[in-house]
């Protein structure tokens, strides 16, 4: 059964938050030219700083309009300082590009709309690529300017890829580089798009999916200035000082076998295959299989098809039909029984690590802050509560299902994926860095004044929902739905009908209880 909450914060509400606080004609004359004079220095109200405009060439380029069914879609790239603390202490500083698509409903290219900006999930993935008017995009596009934002070397933004990477000669210089590409600076990016797209830098809403509400987060905590007001989907970050990767990964392993759990029961045929596999693996030379392009498939490898089956809608069902395909028939009598070079191929495509290392690369980082990880989640796997659950090996020899793992990184796949090899030396560094800056700001989001709502996903596998509870009593004013009708991918699944649930919490046309 379908079951969905509202929850009303004990702080003030999002609409008392909003309401416009009044005040003399000469004092909002003032303010505003204040607020005129540190946009051209660069420097928001929370003292945070994003590069100041530049007074030589442009720093951003606007493309002709296209379209696409029901869509007008335009392409903008920005020129952004790598390192955002450093702009203009040098001429030299390096600088990226960083890539945003503006969306609009087609006939309205030239009305006033105010601006949406969507901040993707991962870290390390690309925005949504339009290719006609559905979902939460077309249901934003009826009021708003949508900006689709690949976030800094993603997508069109700077790539980082395996190939990219290699360009620089050593570890310690790619650490270098990807320190750069958290949350942290990704809101200082939106920022310095704001300032240059917006009429008269007006604040904008923001919709953070997942990681992206994560950035959101961020933003609300070092940049609330530019925010008009900001929805959440799945997206609800632990505030803990120091690295709060070890408390995430023991909630999501927990949610985890639930889900390992319900997959089970509804597929128990699928028990005996993967105990098949598993043993046929591990009996393989090195203890594992070649895959296509020059990885190796191993139990524990394996096990990493729960990251895209087993939290997400329609995620039981295309692991089920993945797993029916993983042998290849017997044409010859007496033939060797072989894993199918389908599965091996789909199981790469599933893992999808080389082609967005970011994610492999940054994943436990975004936990951090004053504190490294230390590679979290495999001491948390391989800690007395969760080793034996969890070993593929000895599950299969004591005839208990085995079970996937869900959004965890592990340091072998650094050994087992053959894209990402080069990239090894990089992960162990980033692992024990211990200098991360801070991404959130407790006090100022217990003091926030802009309008939150947040869909709070009762059985998601990826985001705790006991932990985004937490979070949501640290931000005033929020507004929670609470619901088990979808699961981390609602926004992608039911996207129109999340959307306009979370406008009308806004809006107030959804009662607080």
């Amino acid at each position: 059964m379908a079951v969905t909450v509202v929850i009303r914060s004990a702080f003030p509400t999002a609409a008392a938050a909003a309401a416009p606080r009044l005040r003399p004609a000469f004092l909002a004359a003032a303010c505003a030219a204040s607020s005129r004079r540190r946009l051209r220095r660069g420097i928001l109200s929370s003292g945070w700083r994003v590069a100041a405009m530049s007074s030589g060439a442009s720093p951003h380029e606007a493309g002709a309009w296209y379209a696409v069914p029901d869509l007008s879609l335009r392409d903008h790239r920005f020129a952004v300082p790598l390192d955002h603390t450093a702009a203009g202490s040098s001429a030299s500083a390096p600088t990226i590009t960083v890539f945003a698509r503006e969306v609009v409903a087609a006939g309205k290219e030239d009305l006033p709309l105010p601006y949406l900006l969507f901040l993707q999930g991962g870290p390390g993935f690309e925005s949504p690529r339009p290719t006609e008017a559905s979902g939460w995009i077309k249901k934003a596009c009826e009021e708003y300017r949508v900006v689709l934002l690949d976030q800094r070397g993603t997508g069109l933004s700077t790539p980082l890829t395996t190939s990219s990477l290699s360009q620089m000669t050593s570890a310690t210089e790619q650490v270098e580089y990807l320190k750069h590409f958290r949350a942290d600076n990704i809101v200082k990016d939106a920022e310095f798009i704001r300032l240059h797209l917006v009429p008269d830098a007006k604040p904008w809403t923001v919709l953070g999916q997942s990681y992206g509400g994560f950035c959101a987060v961020t933003y609300l905590s070092f940049a609330p200035e530019g925010l008009k007001s900001v929805l959440l989907t799945g997206g609800l970050p632990p505030l803990g000082s120091a690295c709060t990767a070890n408390t995430v990964y023991r909630a999501c392993f927990k949610q985890v076998q639930q889900q390992n759990e319900k997959y089970y029961m509804r597929y128990p045929q699928d028990i005996k295959v993967i105990h098949e596999v598993v043993k046929y693996l591990n009996e393989s030379e090195g203890g594992g299989v070649s895959l296509p392009s020059g990885g190796r498939l191993t139990p524990k490898m394996l096990q990493c098809l729960g990251l895209s089956g087993l939290g997400s809608y329609g995620g039981f069902e295309r692991l089920h039909y993945l797993i029916e395909r993983v042998w290849d028939p017997i044409i010859v009598p007496g033939a060797k029984k072989n894993i199918s070079y389908y599965f091996l191929k789909e199981f790469e495509i599933w893992l999808g690590f080389d082609q967005n290392p970011l994610y492999a690369l940054l994943h436990e980082s975004i936990y951090c802050q004053g504190s490294s990880s230390k590679w979290s989640a495999h001491k948390i796997s391989s800690d007395s509560e969760h080793e034996s659950l969890f070993d593929p090996i000895k599950a299969t020899k004591e005839g208990r299902p085995v079970y996937f793992t869900g959004e965890m990184v592990f340091p072998c796949i650094f050994d087992e994926i053959h894209a990402l090899r080069p990239l090894k030396e990089a992960a162990h560094l980033l692992a024990e860095k211990e200098d991360w800056p801070p991404l959130y700001d407790v006090n100022v989001l217990n003091n926030n004044k802009v309008p939150v709502a947040a869909a709070v996903y009762y059985e998601d596998m990826y985001v705790n929902f006991n932990i985004g509870k937490e979070t949501a009593s640290q931000i005033a004013g929020i507004r929670l739905w609470v619901t088990n009708e979808y699961m981390h991918s609602g926004i992608r699944d039911g996207g129109s009908h999340v959307f306009d649930h979370l406008m009308g919490l806004l809006s107030g046309k959804k009662p607080l209880f």
